[in-house]
C-alpha cells in the first residue's frame, strides 16, 4: 500500500512538474487528481521538496538505464564511456529532463553536483577512468580529478543546454567541446 500510495504521488508530480514546473505545480491539484491527501503526500516525502527529489531520483534512474543502452553499441571501453556521457548531454533537450532535471532541481534543491544521486554517478565514472588508465588508454592521472572533471563538464554542457534560448543549437557546440575536453585524456589523441 505505502509503496503504491508513493508511485501514485511520484507520477502525478512528475506529470505537474513537467507541464507547470515545480513552483506552479499545485499539492492540492496533484493529490486529489490520485485521490490522496497532502497528509499522504507529507507522510511519504516530508514536503513538496522531497517530493521533487523522488520524482529526480525516478528520472536519474531511468536517464543512467538510458546511458547504459547507448554505451552497449561502443567498439571499445572508450567509445562506451564516450557515448554514455553524450547520450547524457543530449538528453538535455528532452522538454521533461531540462525542466525538472536542469532548471527546477538545480533552483530547488542547489547545486547538482551535491546530490545524492551524484556520488555514485562520481564512483562509477572513476571506476570506468581507472580501468581505462589501467589498459593504457587514458594518460596516467588522478582517476577521481578526471572523473570530478569531466562529471562537472557534462553537467554544465547540459545545464547550458537546458537554459539556452535555442537549445538544439547549443547541443552540437557542447558535444564538440566535451569530446575535444575528454580526448585529451587519451594517450594516444582520437
Amino acid at each position: 500500500m505505502v509503496e503504491e500510495t508513493r508511485a501514485k504521488l511520484i507520477e502525478a508530480a512528475r506529470r505537474s512538474f513537467a507541464t507547470h514546473g515545480f513552483a506552479a505545480a499545485s499539492m492540492d491539484e496533484l493529490t486529489a487528481e490520485v485521490g490522496l491527501t497532502r497528509g499522504a503526500l507529507y507522510h511519504n516525502f516530508g514536503d513538496k521538496k522531497g517530493l521533487l527529489l523522488a520524482v529526480i531520483d525516478q528520472i536519474d534512474a531511468e536517464m543512467l538505464a538510458r546511458m547504459r543502452v547507448a554505451q552497449e553499441k561502443a567498439a571499445n571501453p572508450w567509445e562506451a564511456f564516450m557515448c554514455e556521457a553524450l547520450a547524457y548531454i543530449e538528453m538535455a533537450l528532452e522538454p521533461e529532463i531540462q525542466r525538472i532535471m536542469l532548471l527546477d532541481g538545480p533552483a530547488v534543491l542547489g547545486d547538482p553536483s551535491q546530490w545524492p544521486n551524484q556520488t555514485a554517478c562520481l564512483r562509477r565514472t572513476t571506476v570506468i577512468l581507472q580501468a581505462l588508465i589501467d589498459e593504457g588508454t587514458v594518460r596516467t592521472v588522478d582517476a577521481e580529478a578526471a572523473a570530478r572533471l569531466l562529471n562537472g563538464a557534462a553537467l554544465n554542457a547540459a545545464l547550458w543546454i537546458a537554459a539556452a534560448p535555442h537549445p538544439v543549437g547549443v547541443l552540437p557546440k557542447a558535444i564538440e567541446a566535451f569530446r575535444l575536453l575528454a580526448n585529451g585524456l587519451l594517450r594516444t589523441p582520437a
